[in-house]
Formats: structure tokens, sequence, C-alpha cells
């Protein structure tokens, strides 16, 4: 029985760990966004990654910073292919959710998952990315 009990813990915490804690990691790269970054050598230009179709925001999405901050806010439980992992499967989730829906998602959480996760631009820019994935 302890041994359930204490294997359920540590299934917990991991969950919740992997899903969480990312505020001091975000604060450092919100503090940093004055620096002038050099695209990585596999990235495209600049204007190749922005993509037209905003739903409701009538702008364009930029691809290359809506996957950064993807990266540092969602994959650790929806994965680096938006497969799912602990969390379900984004890759179609535009063809469910408008992008206004994904972003109170993200900012208020839904089912197991914690809102807050990507907050402001962040957070908007993964919504109008996501909301392309049909």
């Amino acid at each position: 029985m302890k041994k359930l009990l204490m294997t359920a813990i540590f299934g917990t915490v991991l969950v919740l760990s992997a899903c969480g804690g990312n505020d001091e990691e975000n604060a450092d790269n919100e503090n940093n966004d004055t620096a002038t970054e050099e695209p990585a050598e596999n990235e495209a230009p600049a204007d190749e990654n922005e993509n037209a179709g905003d739903e409701g925001g009538g702008g364009t999405v930029d691809t290359a910073a809506a996957e950064e901050a993807y990266q540092q806010s969602c994959q650790s439980c929806h994965g680096a292919d938006l497969s799912g992992q602990v969390g379900p499967s984004l890759q179609a989730v535009g063809s469910e959710y408008s992008r206004e829906e994904i972003l109170e998602i993200i900012q208020n959480g839904k089912g197991s998952m914690p809102g807050g996760q990507a907050t402001g631009e962040d957070a908007e820019m993964i919504a109008s990315w996501l909301a392309e994935k049909k």
C-alpha cells in the first residue's frame, strides 16, 4: 500500500512540475527582449516565418517566435511535434477551437491544464499559431 501511495505522489509531482515552474525562466527571457537575436542556422529568414491567416487577429503570425514560445511554455506537456504527451495533441487544434478560444484556454486553463503557462504577447502568439493548425 505504501508503494502505491508513494508512486501516486511521485507521479503527481512529476506531472505538475513538468507543466509549471516557468515563471523565472520567462522573466529572464522578457528581460532579454531588447537584445538583438540572430536566427539559428536552420531557421528560415523572418519573412518566410510570417504567415497570413491569423483568425480574429487580422495580422500575421511570427511562426519562429510562436514556436519558441510554445517550446518554452507548452512542449513539455503537448510534445515537440504537437502530438501530445501528458496533454492532448494540438496538431489539429485550430479545427476545433478559434484563436480566441485557444487564448482563453492558455490564460485560464482547461481540464487538468493550469492557466497562465504562457502570458501576454507569448500567449497571443501561441494562440494565433495554434489556430492555424487544422
